[in-house]
This record gives C-alpha cells, structure tokens and sequence, in this order.
C-alpha cells in the first residue's frame, strides 16, 4: 500500500485539514483515537502534531486497523468499504449511462473529451474514496499500479493525459477534472485519507505523464480544492455531523453552538454554495 507522507510537506497538510464550513480544521467525530488522549476526543480538531513525527502512525486505513476496530466502526457508521473490482464495475455502469462510452483502460469515447473531465461527479459517504481514485485497493491494502487504477478521477486523468502534451495543457484540463470531482464523509480520519489520496494521485499521473514532480504551486493548488471538493457532512442534515441545522436550533436554542449547513465551492460561477441549496 502506498504510504506517501506529507510530513515533508506541513503547508500542504495544513490546507488538507482545513474545513471550509466551519474555518476550523476537521474534526476527529469518531471516539476510536479518545484513549490518546483529550485532543483526540470525538469533538477536537485534527492537528499536524498529532498525525506527525512520533505519531506518524495514528490514522491507518481500514485494512490496517484492527479486525475489532473494523468491526466496531461497521456497526457503529455502518462502514463497509468495497472491493476495487466492485468499483470498477459500478463505474464502468456510470460511463455507460452518461453516454461516454469510457472503458476502464480507453477513450472517453462518444463526445468531447473536455465534456468529461468536466462532468460533475460525487461520492457520497466516501470512506477513503475508492469509487474517486484507486491508488490501493480499500479491502486489500494492495497498491493499483496507474494504469490499471479504476476510480472517476482516474479516468478523468487517464483522459487528459492522453490528449494533452504540454504541461501547461495537463495542469489547466487536470484542475478542471479536479473542481468537478466531490465527496463527503462523516468521520475525519476516514476524510484526511480520501484527501490525501486525491493529492497523490495528482503527483502519481503527473509523474508518468512527464517523469518528474509538479511544482509547488500546483500541488498547493490542487489541494485547496480538494479541500473545498472534500468536506465533512453529515448527510443526511446537510451539517457538519452532529451540529443541529438552523432550523433546529431556532426550536430549540443551545448557548454558544456553531450551527451551519456545509458550503463548498462552484469553480464554474467562483463562489461558495450551500450543498443543501443544490439538491431538488
């Protein structure tokens, strides 16, 4: 399993841990890691220095936790992750019913291929967003080499790659695949490794397109809108889990409690939305 580690890159993981609803960081909403200690409670923020240096090691993804662990999550957030062939054949039915004619390893197909980097898709209850990218699979821990990796973005990138040649051309038709790529996940760990994923599969196509790492200022990049396109939800409120919505709170007022619906980011008009205000 690819184990990329953003210590080398603390800047970055600030802008991966941001919540973009709250203007604070993620937050833990899991009681798994209370034992470490009280900044590691169900309601506390996930810090650089405590997902670093010694504690490098704190967040896993599920195949590496406990069987226990595993278990307990299951019953607890009903988290099952699926198996990467699963994925496959799930969206490979996506592409098909849009009308793409995308095949896991081809063309996009009927249409422009620009339509489908900028079709808008989204994982909802992500998990580690094994149906986004496919750097490992999520049941296994085993690595996916590139080009057999089977997530939307995958394909979206697979595509750009192979009808663009300059970098500048890759960068300008990666971002677009990018801000037209969403998810959302209750618990923060889960979360930061769906995030991390989505940023190093961006190095990952990158690097075999043109055999060597983009530069800073697109990584920094590719990460503030991942860190918008990302976000932590409850779904079915609409709110970041377990704070009240506004109209509950109107019901029923409690001192001093941060109440919102979850915003994210319209690339296209360059403004925030509220996701509630997107549905039917």
């Amino acid at each position: 399993m690819p184990d990329n580690d953003l210590e080398l890159l603390p800047d970055v993981l600030a802008i991966l841990l941001l919540d973009h609803t709250t203007g604070k960081n993620i937050f833990w909403a899991t009681h798994d890691y209370e034992a470490l200690g009280s900044e590691y409670d169900y309601h506390a923020e996930i810090l650089p220095h405590l997902i670093t240096g010694e504690h490098s090691k704190v967040i896993q993804p599920r195949v590496l936790k406990s069987k226990e662990n595993q278990t307990d999550r299951s019953k607890d957030m009903a988290e099952v992750f699926t198996p990467s062939w699963i994925c496959n054949a799930q969206n490979n039915l996506v592409d098909e019913t849009i009308g793409t004619g995308s095949s896991p390893h081809g063309e996009a197909g009927r249409g422009l291929w620009q339509d489908y980097v900028r079709l808008t898709c989204l994982e909802i209850t992500c998990g580690e967003a094994p149906y986004l990218v496919s750097r490992y699979d999520a049941t296994t821990g085993e690595d996916i080499p590139i080009a057999k990796r089977i997530g939307l973005l995958d394909r979206k990138l697979r595509v750009v790659s192979e009808n663009t040649e300059t970098q500048d051309d890759w960068l300008k038709w990666a971002e677009i695949a990018y801000q037209n790529t969403y998810g959302y996940e209750w618990q923060g760990d889960n979360l930061l490794l769906a995030r991390k994923a989505l940023l190093f599969t961006f190095m990952d196509y990158y690097q075999a397109k043109f055999g060597n790492n983009p530069s800073q200022e697109s990584i920094h990049r590719i990460a503030e809108i991942i860190s918008w396109n990302l976000w932590q939800m409850d779904g079915l409120r609409g709110t970041p889990p377990d704070y009240p919505s506004p109209g509950e709170l109107h019901e029923n007022p409690i001192p001093d409690m941060f109440t919102t619906y979850c915003i994210i980011y319209d690339w296209e008009k360059n403004e925030e939305v509220r996701y509630i205000d997107l549905l039917p």
